[in-house]
């Protein structure tokens, strides 16, 4: 599958004197092993790949001595693999499971920038903030990987024409012709059943079918379950478990602000399953400092997780069907696109008189982003948030074609990636 993330990757293999090693985060089973080893295949000349999670004896040669020249020799035997500066790739996966893999990193950095190292690590988040990992902090370059957004899943269906098209009206602000403008519909609603997650992906592009796509998502959500057993005390994973179960129904409700769970939410934030999105009551740049940390919404990190764990059918979101629920798995799709481009997720709130989904601060400015799961667009709160700071324009994503004016800009929820 074609990813946003190999140009970056491909920027990281070029650089020369300050590269670092990569280290690749993101949840289990985003894809993080299959780009890098795709990525290996594509750009050296050979690739050393070493899972510290089930290869306990390459995992051991770190208990020891973990300078590079004696890892690197190590490693040629193990691998029986030649290791050379610029033409071979080295890739510790799963590193979160071996903490003095990661403290290499620095050494790495220092002693041996001439080679390519990249990690991947599924739980680095909660592995750091369990151990107090020495984390090689300012010495290795991080990236985060999300699920497939909905342009890259359009490059999966063989839609990259449709994908200009669509950039193309977004660039002008201009109506796509109709037959294009309902094709994009109902991929997006192909989207909100299947989700960004690989394996989802490729199960609906082999079969073509929704119900071996559910097969795949319950086995997805039982590998996070067994992670919460398996990097939690047995009450924490408890607590842990109950707070993921509870996020469709905490997104149905009018107040989707959870007010407990603490640790656990922090927990499910680590590993990289949940989306968090804070409160701001003041729209001003730079907004991260008016966020309220106490008070915020909590998102799964993929719509078709969320769609297959809420039982909600897949024939009602298919068919673009009236159901309350459904506004809570288009503001969750539009969460996911907005994380998978960078942006931190903030909602905006007005002595709770009104409320506004996201702001974001683009290029200096800010926007507000009012989210629509059909064509009724009618809300006051927008209205309420552009009246009290007047930025340059807002958006409102909706079903509706593309259109703009008095500064409100009408965007079909498909063309969320074009933000």
């Amino acid at each position: 599958m074609k990813r946003k993330v190999e140009a970056q990757l491909l920027a990281w293999k070029n650089k020369t004197a300050s590269r670092m090693p990569l280290l690749i985060n993101g949840a289990r089973q985003v894809g993080k092993t299959y780009i890098l080893r795709q990525f290996g295949a594509e750009q050296f000349k050979n690739v050393v790949y070493v899972n510290l999670e089930t290869n306990l004896t390459v995992a051991s040669y770190f208990n020891d001595n973990i300078s590079p020249e004696r890892l690197l020799r190590y490693l040629e035997a193990s691998t029986g693999e030649r290791i050379i500066a610029g033409e071979t790739l080295i890739i510790f996966d799963e590193i979160q499971s071996c903490e003095r893999a990661l403290t290499s990193l620095k050494y790495f950095c220092e002693e041996a920038p001439e080679f390519h190292v990249a990690a991947a690590g599924s739980l680095l988040g909660v592995a750091i903030n369990r151990q107090r990992y020495s984390f090689p902090v300012g010495k290795v370059e991080t990236i985060t990987l999300y699920p497939l957004d909905f342009e890259e899943y359009l490059w999966a269906r063989g839609k990259e024409l449709l994908c200009e098209e669509i950039r193309s009206a977004f660039a002008r602000m201009m109506p796509l012709p109709d037959a294009l403008h309902q094709e994009a519909l109902e991929l997006y609603r192909e989207y909100l059943v299947i989700g960004g997650m690989p394996a989802a992906i490729n199960t609906f592009l082999e079969h073509n079918s929704f119900l071996d796509v559910s097969l795949v998502q319950s086995g997805i959500l039982d590998n996070y379950i067994a992670d919460m057993a398996k990097y939690a005390s047995n009450s924490d994973s408890v607590k842990i478990r109950a707070c993921y179960n509870s996020i469709p129904a905490q997104l149905a409700k009018d107040n989707r602000k959870f007010q407990y769970f603490g640790d656990s939410i922090e927990w499910l934030n680590l590993a990289g399953v949940v989306l968090e999105c804070h409160r701001i009551d003041h729209a001003i740049e730079p907004i991260a400092v008016h966020a309220d940390l106490s008070a915020f919404k909590l998102y799964m990190g993929d719509v078709g997780l969320l769609t297959m764990k809420s039982g909600i059918s897949q024939q009602t979101v298919l068919s673009g069907e009236g159901n309350t629920f459904m506004g809570a798995v288009t503001e969750n799709y539009v969460a996911q696109q907005l994380a998978a481009k960078g942006y931190p997720l903030y909602y905006w709130e007005s002595a709770s008189t009104a409320e506004l989904d996201f702001v974001l601060q683009k290029e200096g400015q800010i926007v507000g982003v009012e989210v629509k799961k059909g064509e009724h667009v009618r809300s006051r709160s927008l209205s309420v948030f552009v009246k009290a700071y007047a930025p340059a324009y807002s958006i409102r994503f909706s079903t509706k074609n593309f259109g703009e004016a008095d500064g409100l800009k009408s965007i079909p929820l498909y063309a969320a990636f074009c933000i």
